[in-house]
């Protein structure tokens, strides 16, 4: 009964984009299963994956193609966007399932295949003897071989839409909708919302540039840590400034602006340099003139 009710299923084709998706989520699942496994062995030995990583990943493999096209004719990313893989070969139209042949092809030119890739250097990288050495040069030709037939399939995917893999193609198998898909309909209330955020974002992205942040950062911090009660004379800047008012460090080559602060030369220059109307984080003073600080301050001073 089950045989017969999918035989009465209709065929729906699937989009290029769909089934572009469907590969790089399969790929992710991938991804995703190795980083758990290997997140196993962290408290082990470095490197106990690394002489059987390529069987690890082909038992990996297996599970998941048990799981997934064994038992539902569609990978992970495939159900996840609704489609499943239909049996090209068939003559009828409606869907059939892909036979045990197909399935096992497919494990063989996927898992096996990429097995191999992997392997093949180690296999033959030790062997010295002329007939391993043209082995392995078979398997790299084949390899390349593949490579470029998998493109030109790829190329003939964009044009055609059908068998977005070289795999796909050569067994015969097709990727359709499992249900028919019905318009996708957007409430009134989300669209005003995505309309409202787009042009709040677009409003911010005109308006960031022309807000001088620095100028602003430092008007808060003066309006925050107001210094009061310093005189003009170099006797007090040396006394009392004994740091850069913008960096907070032993001022590095020494400079003022005209206030009674003293600064370090790079963090003055910088600064000034970028806003032209800087004005003392301190106590507000505009940039007349910058000097070098003409008193000495010796590097004992630091001690006191």
């Amino acid at each position: 009964m089950a045989s017969s009710i999918g035989n009465e299923k209709s065929v729906n084709p699937v989009l290029r984009i769909s089934q572009l998706d469907a590969l790089e989520l399969n790929k992710a699942l991938e991804q995703l299963v190795w980083s758990q496994f290997t997140s196993c062995f962290h408290g082990f030995k470095p490197g106990v994956l690394a002489h059987f990583e390529p069987e690890v990943k082909a038992f990996l493999g297996l599970i998941l193609w048990k799981f997934t096209i064994y038992s539902k004719n569609a990978t992970v990313g495939q159900a996840i966007l609704n489609i499943q893989y239909k049996n090209n070969l068939s003559q009828t139209e409606k869907y059939q399932p892909l036979s045990k042949h197909q399935k096992l092809w497919y494990l063989i030119f996927t898992v096996c295949g990429r097995w191999l890739e992997e392997r093949c250097y180690d296999l033959f990288s030790n062997r010295q003897q002329q007939s391993f050495c043209k082995i392995k040069s078979y398997i790299s030709f084949v390899s390349g071989l593949l490579k470029l037939c998998g493109l030109l399939n790829f190329l003939i995917f964009l044009r055609k839409g059908t068998f977005a893999t070289l795999t796909e193609r050569i067994l015969g198998i097709r990727s359709v909708f499992c249900k028919p898909q019905s318009v996708r309909q957007i409430g009134f209330e989300y669209m005003n919302r995505e309309l409202l955020w787009h042009g709040f974002a677009e409003f911010l992205i005109y308006l960031l540039p022309l807000i001088n942040v620095q100028k602003l950062k430092l008007k808060i911090s003066s309006w925050c840590l107001p210094i009061t009660g310093l005189s003009n004379s170099e006797n007090t800047l040396a006394v009392h400034c004994r740091e850069c008012s913008l960096c907070g460090e032993w001022p590095t080559m020494p400079h003022t602006i005209g206030c009674p602060h003293v600064f370090c030369y790079y963090c003055i220059k910088s600064n000034f340099l970028f806003d032209m109307y800087f004005t003392c984080p301190k106590c507000g003073s505009e940039v007349h003139d910058l000097q070098p600080l003409k008193y000495k301050i010796e590097m004992t001073e630091l001690r006191v």
